[in-house]
This record gives structure tokens, sequence and C-alpha cells, in this order.
């Protein structure tokens, strides 16, 4: 008998679990809301990644795989705003993480600016420009940055494709 094999990603949004879904399309993909264990707009890489991490860890339960992604800004230099938006993915098999990052990018800086220094979300700090406040579960502000043609989902595919890179070659790491 042929055992289902499942994922479960830790939210809800469709951007996520569908990124999830077209990395592994041979698995039931769910999401399940899920909190993060860090603030809700992380400021640095580590709390990125901390963030995925604990995602993962907290929806492992009767399951293949558990997937945990987080978007966050850390410091970059030589950038606008000296910050850049991340995009981390943290798989977990019950056993160990693997971990993958997706591609970077810098949001205008006055929308960073009140990230950093008024501790609003990204969501919040650029409703004013997009006139929209969940546009992170619509096309995401990359998808609104590049007129629709780079979508957030498109965005957090890379960062899960680079983290299953250690589960296709696993005895290698």
């Amino acid at each position: 008998m042929n055992k289902t094999r499942r994922i479960i990603v830790a939210s809800i949004n469709r951007n996520k679990i569908d990124a999830v879904k077209e990395v592994f399309p041979l698995y039931r993909v769910e999401g399940v809301a899920c909190d993060s264990g860090v603030r809700e707009q992380p400021l640095c890489l580590d709390e990125i990644i901390e963030g995925a991490v604990n995602r993962a860890k907290a929806v492992f339960v009767d399951c293949d795989y558990s997937v945990g992604i987080e978007d966050g800004i850390s410091q970059v230099p030589g950038t606008v705003s000296g910050y850049m938006n991340f995009c981390c993915c943290a798989i977990y098999n019950g056993k160990r993480v693997f971990l993958g990052l997706g591609p970077a990018f810098e949001y205008p800086p006055d929308c960073t600016k009140k990230v950093v220094d008024e501790g609003v979300t990204i969501s919040e700090a650029f409703a004013p420009i997009s006139g929209r406040l969940g546009i992170g579960y619509e096309e995401g502000i990359i998808g609104w940055l590049t007129g629709g043609k780079l979508s957030r989902k498109d965005y957090t595919k890379p960062a899960v494709s680079m983290a299953k890179v250690q589960i296709d070659n696993e005895g290698l790491y």
C-alpha cells in the first residue's frame, strides 16, 4: 500500500502554499496557520531564519516534511535604504532542517525607514503607495513593484528550491 506523501506548510498564505506545491508536485501540500515565534516583521537575517525554522518545526505532525517560509529585511551594504528583503525556507523532516534562501530585493527607502523606525510591517508601510493593506496575500509587493512580471509565489519558489537541493542530495550534506 502506497503512503500518501504529505507536506504541511506553516502558513495559510496561498503564495507560500502554491510555491511549495510547484516545487514538490508529487506531494499533497496543505497549509495551516502558525506563529513564527519572532516579531511580525523580522529585521535581520538571523531572525528571518529563526522564524522559518520555528514555523517548520511547529507544524511537523503526520507528514513527510513541514515547511516554514519567512520574509524579512536585513542590512545590506551598498543599498539605498541599507536593507533588502530576504525569503528563507526551512524544510523539516522530523530530524533535521534544510535551509534555502531566495533572491533579495530592496523596498523603497521611505517604506524601509517606516519599518525600521516605527516598527510597522512592510505591508503596512507600503499600503499608502499600493492602496492595498493585504498585498502580501495577493501578488506581493514584488508583484506590485515589477508590474506583475514577478509574483510573490514566483519570488518564494527559489527559496523552497534551494532548501530542496539538500533533500535531493542528502548524502552530500
